[in-house]
């Protein structure tokens, strides 16, 4: 994964100290660690602390600064989030595409994410200071987010332009291997031609097919093909003791 450590979120006049907190929290889950603070009606705060869950030490390194100006003053590509139309001949790009940029960006030198006002947002000077908008999707009928989510989707966008990939936790069971899939397809069989399970479709033909797909597509680990053959086992197991009860019994007779 690239380097974030030059790319800051700005949030300008934030009103309310727990979306300060919330923030820090969204940006430390994806990666990031620079917030800097223009004008924040409360801060510090206990709530901005309690909504940071964690992620204190973003809050502790804040940087609060009275000018936006100074606040991106060393950076030398700067985006701006806006949900309203603007009359501005901005570009405008999706969230996707402007993460990516800013990232590419990011690589260059320092780079800035600014956010506004949770009620009026940025104002058109504001956003005359960015290189480019940024706009989050959303149902046009109601498009409005919280501040602390529409941070959380932008840096989670940031984070995957940064080539962050799923990782498998440490000590994770492995998935089931081919051969121990093609050792439970032939236990199936086994046990479905033992208790008389027949495919009932039109053709008849394409039971174990549908089988191995609807199997493949739960992506199995290795303990979970072992609890299926349990299982499997554990039929045929009742059935031939079921079976030998059945020998051993003797008929009576018919008492007329």
């Amino acid at each position: 994964m690239t380097s974030a450590a030059d790319i800051r979120v700005v949030l300008v006049e934030t009103s309310h100290p727990g979306n300060i907190g919330a923030v820090a929290r969204a940006i430390k889950n994806m990666g990031l660690e620079k917030l800097v603070l223009v004008r924040p009606k409360e801060f510090p705060h206990s709530e901005s602390s309690a909504r940071a869950s964690g992620a204190t030490d973003v809050l502790e390194k804040a940087v609060i600064v009275d000018r936006l100006q100074d606040g991106i003053a060393d950076c030398g590509f700067i985006v701006a989030t806006t949900a309203r139309d603007r009359d501005q001949n901005i570009r405008v790009l999706d969230v996707r595409d402007g993460a990516q940029r800013l990232v590419a960006e990011s690589l260059r030198g320092p780079v800035a994410l600014l956010f506004g006002n949770e009620r009026t947002g940025l104002t058109n000077e504001e956003l005359l200071l960015a290189h480019l908008l940024l706009r989050i999707p959303a149902n046009p009928e109601y498009s409005s987010l919280n501040l602390a989510m529409a941070v959380q989707l932008v840096v989670y966008e940031t984070y995957r332009a940064r080539g962050a990939q799923h990782v498998s936790a440490p000590g994770s069971i492995p998935l089931a291997t081919a051969e121990e899939m093609e050792c439970l397809y032939t236990h199936f069989e086994e046990v479905l031609e033992e208790v008389g399970f027949r495919d009932r479709t039109t053709s008849g033909i394409r039971l174990m097919e549908r089988i191995r797909r609807f199997i493949n597509r739960a992506e199995i680990d290795q303990n979970e093909a072992n609890i299926l053959r349990g299982i499997l086992t554990a039929i045929q197991g009742r059935r031939r003791r079921a079976g030998a009860r059945s020998n051993n019994s003797t008929p009576r007779e018919s008492v007329l």
